[in-house]
C-alpha cells in the first residue's frame, strides 16, 4: 500500500464516520469535537482548556492490548520501526516531516493528533502500515492489530531526514537536539509537587495539532492541550531548528484547584558522577552525566553557578528571585576524555537555557537532586516556582524560549567556572587531626586570561556553618585558567552551604559559585 492509498483510506474512514476508536478516545478524554475540517484558531484550544478545567477530570485508560503490555524494551525498538515513506509531509518539498511513535513499553496512552491546514484540523489516524515490525517481534503480532493509537510524535528537517530535531513522547515531556544531533535532557510542560514528601503529579500533553508548514518555512508551530487531576493548559510551541534549536513556548494554565508546588519551564536531567562527586563511580568511565550544572541569571543581573550532583537522599534547593532574566541545566564539560564513552557521548549533550518573556514577578528557581545508582533514570530537575500559587479560576498565561545546544545564547562578561573537585583536605605529608574536605574551583573567561599571573586575586568564599581555611588562589600552569581552592572543616551531618567568587583591585572576576555540601551518612553499627 502506498502512503497516497494509505492516507486516502485513513481519509474516507473519517468521512463516513469510521473514526478509529483510539482517536476517539483520546479525543474524548480531552474534550475535543472529532469531526474532520474541525475549525481551529489558538482562541479555540484556549477556550477548550479552560472549558475542561471547569469539568471532572478523567483519567485516561491504559490502551495496550496484552500482546503489547508483554513487550520489553528491545521489542518496543523492533516495533516502533516508522516507515519513514509515510511521514506526515514526506516528500522533501516541505521544510519538515513528523514520524509518529507507537504505543508500547511506558507509553500506555494514546494521543489525539491533527494536521492543521488553513485554519482547519484534520486527525491523524493509526494504521499499522505506517510502521515496519521487525523479525524480533513480527511473530507475536496479531493478524488484526486493531486501532492502537500514536504514542507521540517525532520532527526532522531538511537537510537532514535520518537524525531527529525534536520530539514529544510520554506525559508532557519533550527534548529536543543542537548542532550535534545528540539527545540528552528533556523539557515538560509542566510539574507538579515535585521533591515533596509525596508522589508528584506529571501533567499529560492529550492533543497535538502540527500546522502544516509553507515551503519556505524556518520553523514549524505545534499546539498542545494538557491535562491533569490539578490544572489544564493551552500551549503553542513554534519550533526553529539550529545549531541552537529555538522553541518559543506560550502556556495557558488553569487550575483545577490549589496547587503547592507549580514548576514552570521545568527541566529533567541526568547526574550520576563527575569530578564533583564520585559517591556511585563503579564505573570505567570517569563522568556520567547529561548535565553538570545550573546556571541562574538572576533578576539583579547577577550570574550564578551550581555545580549539581548525585546525593545521598532527595535535596531540594530554592533560589530567590524577581523577574529573573534566564536559567538553565548545562552540560560545560565538553572533554571527551572526562566521559570516555563513545556510545552515549555526554561530551555531546546539550545543554537547555530557558528566557522567561515578560513580567514573571517574584518566585523561585528550584533544584531537585535524587539519589541513584544507574544512568538511565533521571535524577535532576529544575523549574521555576511562581511566589503567588495558582488557585482554581486564575488563569496564568506565561511566554518562554528554550534553548537547546552547546551553549546558552547569553553568558556572563566574568570568568565562568568550569570545574570542581573535591577530595581529602589538608596537606599532603601533615597529620591531620580534625575531619577536612578541600574544595578546588577552576575559573576561565572574562579578564582573567588579561591578568600578569602576580596579580592579587582574592577567592572569596562564605560557609552557612563550620570553618573556612587554606583559601589559596592561583594561576593554572600552561592554561588561561585560574584555580582556587580552600579546606573546610564541619562536625556533624547537616549539609553546608557555600558561596564563592573571585575578585582583584577591580571589582568581581567570576560569577558566583554555590555549592551545598553534605557529609556522608554515619556508617550504621
Amino acid at each position: 500500500m502506498t502512503r497516497r492509498e494509505l492516507l486516502t483510506r485513513l481519509l474516507q474512514m473519517v468521512a463516513c464516520g469510521m473514526l478509529p476508536a483510539s482517536l476517539a478516545r483520546a479525543a474524548t478524554m480531552a474534550g475535543i469535537p472529532l469531526t474532520d475540517g474541525q475549525a481551529f484558531s489558538r482562541d479555540w484550544l484556549r477556550k477548550t482548556a479552560r472549558q475542561l478545567a471547569e469539568e471532572p477530570y478523567t483519567a485516561p485508560s491504559d490502551a495496550q492490548p496484552p500482546w503489547l503490555a508483554a513487550m520489553d524494551w528491545d521489542d518496543y525498538q523492533a516495533l516502533n520501526n516508522f516507515r519513514v515513506d509515510h511521514s506526515l509531509w514526506a516528500g522533501g518539498e516541505l521544510p519538515f516531516q513528523a514520524r509518529f511513535f507507537h504505543l508500547g513499553l511506558y507509553f500506555h496512552h494514546p494521543v489525539a493528533l491533527y494536521e492543521v491546514v488553513a485554519g482547519q484540523a484534520r486527525p491523524i489516524v493509526f494504521s499499522p502500515d505506517l510502521f515496519q515490525y521487525g523479525p524480533r517481534v513480527k511473530d507475536r503480532i496479531p493478524e488484526q492489530v486493531g486501532d492502537l493509537g500514536f504514542a507521540g510524535f517525532r520532527v526532522n528537517s531538511r537537510p537532514d531526514w535520518d537524525r531527529d530535531v525534536f520530539a514529544f513522547l510520554g506525559a508532557s515531556y519533550f527534548r529536543a537536539v543542537g548542532a550535534n544531533k545528540q539527545y540528552g535532557l528533556s523539557a515538560r510542560g509542566l510539574a507538579i509537587d515535585t521533591g515533596l514528601d509525596r508522589p508528584e503529579e506529571f501533567p499529560e500533553f492529550r492533543a497535538f495539532w502540527l500546522e502544516r508548514p509553507t515551503a519556505d518555512a524556518k520553523a514549524l508551530t505545534i499546539h498542545a492541550l494538557l491535562d491533569s487531576p490539578s490544572i489544564t493548559g493551552a500551549y503553542t510551541f513554534v519550533v526553529e531548528p539550529g545549531d541552537t534549536t529555538i522553541m518559543q513556548v506560550d502556556a495557558h494554565l488553569f487550575p483545577r484547584r490549589k496547587i503547592e508546588r507549580l514548576g514552570i519551564a521545568p527541566m529533567t536531567s541526568m547526574f550520576q558522577c563527575g569530578e564533583n562527586d564520585r559517591r556511585v563511580a563503579d564505573d570505567y568511565r570517569p563522568e556520567i552525566h547529561d548535565s553538570d550544572g545550573l546556571q541562574l541569571w538572576t533578576g539583579t543581573s547577577e550570574w550564578i553557578w551550581r555545580p549539581i550532583l548525585n546525593p545521598h537522599y532527595i535535596r531540594v534547593n530554592s533560589f530567590l528571585d524577581d523577574n529573573p532574566r534566564g536559567f538553565g541545566l548545562l552540560q560545560r564539560d565538553r572533554v571527551f576524555d572526562h566521559y570516555q564513552d563513545d556510545g552515549a557521548f555526554y561530551n555531546k549533550r546539550p545543554s537547555l537555557w530557558v528566557e522567561p518573556l515578560g513580567q514573571w514577578g517574584r518566585g523561585m528557581v528550584q533544584l531537585v537532586e535524587l539519589p541513584t545508582a544507574d544512568e538511565t533514570f533521571d535524577n535532576i530537575v529544575a523549574f521555576w516556582n511562581p511566589a503567588e500559587p495558582a488557585q482554581p479560576g486564575r488563569e496564568i498565561n506565561l511566554s518562554y524560549r528554550l534553548y537547546w545546544g552547546a551553549q546558552p545564547p547569553v553568558r556572563p562578561s566574568v570568568a565562568e567556572i568550569v570545574a570542581t573537585m573535591i577530595g581529602v583536605g589538608g596537606n599532603p605529608g601533615q597529620k591531620k587531626t580534625v575531619p577536612m574536605r578541600k574544595f578546588v574551583i577552576d575559573f576561565q573567561g572574562g579578564r582573567l586570561p588579561q591578568l600578569p599571573k602576580n596579580t592579587p586575586v582574592e577567592l572569596v568564599i562564605s560557609t552557612s556553618h563550620g570553618k573556612i581555611q587554606n583559601i589559596a588562589v592561583r594561576p593554572v600552569v600552561e592554561s588561561d585558567q585560574w584555580r582556587g581552592s580552600f579546606d573546610l572543616i564541619t562536625h556533624g551531618s547537616d549539609p553546608v552551604d557555600l558561596r564563592g567568587y573571585l575578585r582583584d583591585a577591580d571589582g568581581a572576576l567570576s560569577e558566583t559559585w554555590l555549592y551545598q555540601w553534605s557529609p556522608p551518612p554515619a556508617a550504621s553499627g
